[in-house]
């Protein structure tokens, strides 16, 4: 079996605590969900050409490790 490296401070039993919140939320509370994260005016949300995809999440991995050292 392949072991699964988790990022820092997450494990099986977080992974599977998301899983069934998602998987548990009716269309309507996902749907309200979705618009809190659109109304955020801390944070952007944007299309973005799937192969620049990985330059942007290591450019927001880096504005993270800034921000917390």
């Amino acid at each position: 079996m392949k072991k699964i490296d988790f990022p820092p401070d997450w494990d099986e039993a977080r992974v599977q605590r998301v899983i069934a919140h998602y998987e548990g939320q009716t269309e309507d509370e996902a749907v309200a969900e979705d618009e809190i994260g659109f109304k955020a005016h801390s944070q952007s949300v944007m299309i973005v050409p799937n192969e620049l995809a990985p330059v942007v999440r290591e450019l927001i991995a880096r504005h993270q490790l800034k921000e917390a050292a």
